[in-house]
């Protein structure tokens, strides 16, 4: 049973509340973002389409990250979520260049929004974002799923019910049903995030 991630790209309006709910719910330092919304625009005015893509990391069932990590600090758990562990990350970054999606980040430094005094949220949050080691998305893994919760921050703080989070056993029908697709699925890392047209 592997955890899954569809999310519909006729609901989803680019409003960044999931980013902005993950930084939040997370914690991450400046320049480190487990989600991020991607924009493009097609066509000529006046018929120009915009494309919002909300992109974190694939949790691959093939992931190209856990062959190169030579510290064995990046691993695919029994439930399909690639984590890090921190308190043996290198810091190499061989996972960030290895990640086709670009959902890997590092943390350089220990400073925060506003310079090395920590406001009292920092110094909370930043706990266990250690300098030198590299974060990503897990699924709110460790303090949602662990904790009851049934999705993640960003699922839940949706607020055009763009993202659906489960099983994925149990959203296969939406998935063939809406004509799911992946990522770069020739790089055949077989994502489970699924986005609908």
């Amino acid at each position: 049973m592997s955890y899954c991630m569809v999310i519909d790209l006729k609901r989803c309006v680019g409003c960044h509340a999931c980013d902005t709910m993950c930084k939040q719910e997370n914690g991450t330092p400046p320049q480190v973002t487990r989600s991020k919304v991607m924009k493009k625009e097609f066509g000529e005015f006046p018929h120009v389409r915009r494309l919002s893509i909300p992109v974190l990391c694939m949790h691959c069932e093939d992931p190209a990250c856990v062959k190169v990590c030579p510290s064995g600090a990046t691993e695919k758990n029994k439930d399909g979520v690639v984590t890090v562990d921190k308190d043996i990350c290198l810091g190499c970054r061989a996972c960030m260049t290895a990640c086709p999606y670009g959902a890997r980040y590092f943390r350089a430094n220990e400073t925060g929004y506003f310079g090395e005094a920590l406001t009292p949220y920092e110094t909370v949050k930043y706990g266990d974002k250690p300098r030198g080691v590299v974060d990503k998305c897990d699924f709110c893994r460790k303090n949602r799923l662990s904790q009851g919760h049934s999705e993640p921050a960003c699922v839940q703080n949706c607020i055009a019910k763009a993202r659906i989070f489960g099983q994925k056993e149990d959203l296969q029908e939406l998935i063939r049903r809406r004509r799911g697709f992946q990522l770069r699925p020739e790089l055949e890392t077989d994502p489970n995030v699924f986005y609908l047209n």
